[in-house]
């Protein structure tokens, strides 16, 4: 096949795990590369900036756009600017505004082996947007550095200084050296905020996606001063006479939230207003049902259809191959498949090739209590239902996946093979090994490539046909390296 652009969806740390792989097969198939990038993330220190300033959770965007600066042992700079935009501040709030303070003032050692040029050039929208924050400060709303990302803070400052979003992240690009054949795309190329809502099949509606992916309560700072609404007086006060329990409370916290001045326009549902700097990644409680839908939201809840960036129908429009990564399902992938033409552009018969990369474990979006883990159908069925809200009719699931690669081991999604070879999807199962932090399986870098540079008919793998198998070099369970087919099956 002659690729010309490689287009991949994707979320922010898990699949910095495969950046590697798909640069190496942009590069052996001579094609270029841009990932594809949600904005919809209100959890972390992103919602302590959406909350003070607005705008899209630049979190993932930050994540993917500093794991590919470019590094060589011969340059200390890039390492360190690596670092510098990786480091967070410290947890506790007072320490972090010490250390914030350090960095502004260019004395904290993360400065250190970054030249002076560069050192001012970002400094002076870290400056930008320290005036902002001293701007801001009200005495029932302070900016918290707590566990705040200086790359978080810097493309909030470019984005301040120069009104754009995408001028933010082609300075961090610049500044940092990455490569013009590769580019960071948002899904949504905006300055104002893009919230998700889940829809469950028990009929419960998840609003926000850290409560769909991480469920954690407001994080305790000094930012929040107003004191807490209790008694009936107070909703009186507001015109309700005689409310139920469940509008009792939700009046008291739109009354509380509507006093704080910050970037929150009066009436916006509390959850989407609240600090979640602290929230734990592990274990999150299964969810009672599974996710049916996801969806866009306004301030005040109601379900809105926005556009995609058009740098991102332009890639696809370019697109030889579609490849959906590794991670969080309805959270880092549909919301950027649900906007409005890109199912449209994806069932494009023009990209022969669109590859789903199957997790290699369950997370609280694949697992439910009362219908149990997703199979690799399900998730197929997940991305083609995203695809078809976008594209506003019904189509066929091959025309948005043409091959699942996948893992077999413990604690993997069950693959139906024989379901999915009936929609013309073609499987392809290489082996990893045991993820032995978190269970499951976690792929080889060596044989995700191979795999897909098989898929895509690279010279250099010798092009194989459907059925055939390949030898590769994968691992096996304890680390070792072994002899295995890939299973084309």
């Amino acid at each position: 096949m002659n690729c010309r652009h490689i287009a991949v969806f994707s979320g922010g740390s898990a699949a910095n795990s495969l950046v590697d792989v798909f640069g190496k097969v942009a590069v052996d198939e001579s094609c270029s590369l841009s990932y594809i990038i949600p904005i919809s993330d209100n959890g972390g220190s992103s919602s302590e900036l959406i909350r003070v300033f607005g705008g899209p959770g630049i979190g993932d965007v930050r994540s993917r756009l500093v794991r590919l600066i470019p590094e060589t042992p011969s340059s200390p700079e890039k390492a360190a600017i690596k670092s510098f935009f990786n480091h967070r501040l410290s947890p506790i709030p007072d320490a972090a505004r010490i250390e914030w303070l350090s960095i502004i003032e260019a004395t904290h050692p993360l400065w250190i082996h970054i030249p002076s040029s560069t050192r001012e050039l970002i400094r002076s929208f870290l400056l930008t947007l320290n005036l902002e924050i001293v701007k801001r400060h009200r005495p029932s709303s302070i900016f918290s550095f707590q566990s705040a990302s200086v790359g978080n803070l810097f493309l909030t400052g470019a984005r301040l200084f120069t009104g754009s979003f995408d001028s933010s992240i082609y300075l961090l690009a610049a500044i940092t050296g990455l490569p013009d054949t590769t580019n960071v795309i948002p899904a949504i190329n905006s300055n104002f905020s893009h919230h998700i809502s889940a829809g469950l099949a028990d009929g419960t509606i998840i609003t926000g996606q850290n409560s769909i992916s991480h469920p954690s309560a407001p994080s305790a700072t000094s930012s929040n001063t107003v004191p807490p609404a209790t008694n009936i007086e107070v909703l009186q006060e507001i015109g309700i006479e005689s409310p139920s329990t469940n509008t009792r409370r939700f009046s008291l916290e739109l009354s509380q939230h509507d006093g704080v001045e910050d970037a929150n326009l009066p009436g916006s549902l509390p959850t989407l207003r609240k600090q979640y700097i602290e929230f734990a990644k592990e274990d999150p409680e299964d969810l009672a049902s599974r996710i049916e839908r996801i969806w866009y939201i306004n301030p005040y809840g109601q379900e809105i259809r926005p556009a995609p960036n058009p740098a991102v129908l332009e890639s696809l429009s370019k697109a030889s191959c579609v490849m959906y990564s590794i991670g969080s399902l309805y959270t880092s992938i549909i919301p950027c498949l649900v906007l409005r033409d890109v199912g449209a552009a994806i069932a494009n018969p023009g990209i022969k090739v669109k590859i789903f990369i199957l997790n290699g474990s369950l997370d609280r979006e694949t697992r439910s209590l009362n219908t149990g883990a997703f199979s690799a159908a399900d998730f197929v069925r997940a991305i083609s239902d995203a695809c078809d809200s976008s594209r506003g009719r019904k189509g066929e699931w091959r025309e948005y996946v043409t091959h699942v690669i996948y893992l077999a081991g413990e604690g993997t999604p069950r693959v139906d093979k024989e379901e999915l070879a009936e929609k013309g999807i073609e499987c392809v199962r290489i082996y990893g090994r045991k993820n032995t932090s978190g269970g499951g399986m976690i792929y080889d870098t060596g044989a995700l490539t191979g795999a897909l540079e098989a898929i895509l008919g690279s010279p250099k793998r010798g092009g194989e046909r459907r059925g055939e198998k390949s030898r590769r070099n994968t691992v096996d369970e304890n680390g070792g390296i072994i002899r295995k087919a890939v299973d084309r099956g």
